[in-house]
């Protein structure tokens, strides 16, 4: 017998998804799966197992669920496995789990644990070695995180206080008890916005949570909710979107959604039936685009940006700077939630220009010019606790994720250049105002190039 057990990282959204079972039972599990599952088909064939069952740790709200699409691949086939706690309503076939219940798959067991605070039915499973009685692991979801704990106040300000309460307990209850060497396996690392402030590692073990873990360590709720609510990042805008879309039932696409190749002139007469993105590099953007793009760059982190400022109930129609990124662009927009797409400008965007269709361009203002520029309104778009290490005098302060719906905080009369860490982030906020007429310029390298340069600091 083998056990086998693969954690699988989606960046971007710095979601884990597991794989367990064993290869001389033939049997595997999935927990927590993204939409695009064929990785765990590959995962399945490679060790000579069948996945017989699906298990989700809640009802997420950061990315779009792929347990329904992993059972349609599997031909339904495999049970859907859920929580049937906390009131938890599903709009799709399932099995509801028990707290206690076990699920042996050769050699090793996962025993569902009933762990609410970030959500009112949330679940976690232990592992354990099939016959024996000490876990070895846990996979905690989104109750318990490296360095850090789930955060309780994504349903809204009516259910917090509840979840405070029962994550308080949660973490006393069912984490604390457990032994040091016991292995904590979440299902997001550093960069997700499911808790404040987590770690860098992937995995960590109680007995080392136990001695770093700040929030492990609080045994007074009342110092807990003050953590809770000072620590809270902004929950992003698609994340009530997605917990709907989950509860309900993701539609199941049975492979990438598709995006239709269209010409110059058939892209610019489609292009306003929807929204257009421009995962081009930011100085690529602004040598020339289309009027009205959005530049999201094709990094990781487009999955998180799209999700905050992009409508997925509107068609997307895109532009690539090589089309064989179009897969990777697709996949990562499908992991939080956008499956219509209008198509894709074929030949990119020098076939556009070929064809003589009109082009917008987005100014660069390197930091040595913004440092002289008086006139310029200074927009930092990073997040509050960028802000407070430090950032340009004069400076106002519009968090990206926040700025289509404060744009009137923004003087119109002067023009402005957009600054973040190094550059993409501002671009981003850059082409939002450049598309609803404001005069607006990006600054590359922005505020690393601007401490590099040895340039004053402010602090507030």
């Amino acid at each position: 017998m083998t056990m086998r057990f693969e954690q699988i990282l989606a960046d971007g959204i710095a979601q884990t998804s597991y794989v367990v079972g064993d290869d001389a039972a033939g049997t595997a599990a999935v927990v927590d799966p993204r939409p695009d599952v064929d990785v765990y088909l590959d995962v399945a064939r490679r060790y000579g197992v069948v996945i017989t069952h699906v298990f989700e740790t809640h009802i997420h709200a950061d990315f779009m669920s792929g347990a329904c699409e992993l059972v349609e691949r599997l031909g339904g086939t495999a049970e859907l496995c859920v929580s049937k706690e906390g009131g938890a309503t599903y709009g799709f076939p399932h099995r509801r789990t028990v707290p206690g219940e076990r699920f042996r798959f050769g050699g090793v067991e996962i025993e569902v644990v009933f762990t609410p605070g970030h959500t009112p039915e949330h679940i976690s499973f232990l592992l354990r070695e099939t016959g024996r009685d000490e876990p070895w692991g846990i996979l905690s979801g989104d109750s318990f995180f490296v360095d850090s704990v789930g955060r309780p106040d994504l349903l809204g300000d009516e259910q917090t206080e509840e979840l405070t309460r029962a994550l308080f307990d949660t973490i006393r209850q069912v984490y604390w008890p457990l032994p040091d060497g016991v292995i904590v396996y979440p299902c997001h690392g550093a960069g997700s916005e499911c808790g404040p402030a987590i770690g860098d590692r992937m995995s960590s073990t109680i007995g080392y949570e136990r001695q770093h873990n700040p929030y492990f360590a609080i045994d007074d709720l009342e110092r807990f909710r003050e953590a809770m609510q000072e620590d809270a990042p902004p929950v992003p805008t698609h994340y009530p979107r997605l917990k709907k879309v989950n509860a309900g039932g993701p539609p199941v696409i049975g492979n990438l959604p598709r995006v239709p190749a269209l010409g110059p002139e058939a892209f610019g007469r489609a292009v306003p039936d929807g929204q257009l993105l421009d995962t081009r590099d930011m100085l690529a953007f602004g040598g020339g685009h289309i009027e009205g793009a959005v530049n999201i760059g094709a990094r990781p982190d487009l999955s998180v940006w799209a999700g905050w400022l992009l409508d997925p109930g509107r068609p997307l129609f895109l532009v690539l700077d090589d089309e064989r990124r179009l897969t990777e662009v697709v996949t990562r927009l499908w992991r939080v939630g956008f499956t219509r797409f209008g198509g894709y400008l074929a030949g990119g965007m020098a076939a556009w220009q070929e064809a003589g269709q009109p082009l917008r361009h987005l100014p660069q203002l390197s930091v040595h010019e913004l440092r002289e520029r008086q006139d310029v309104l200074r927009l930092d778009v990073r997040k509050s606790d960028e802000w407070q290490g430090g950032h340009m005098p004069e400076a106002q302060h519009l968090f990206l994720g926040e700025l289509p719906g404060r744009l009137d905080e923004i003087d119109r009369d002067r023009p402005v250049a957009t600054y973040c860490a190094s550059g993409f982030r501002a671009s981003v906020a850059a082409s939002l105002l450049a598309a609803r007429g404001f005069d607006v310029r990006n600054v590359p390298g922005s505020w690393q190039a601007w401490t590099a340069a040895g340039f004053a600091v402010a602090r507030d």
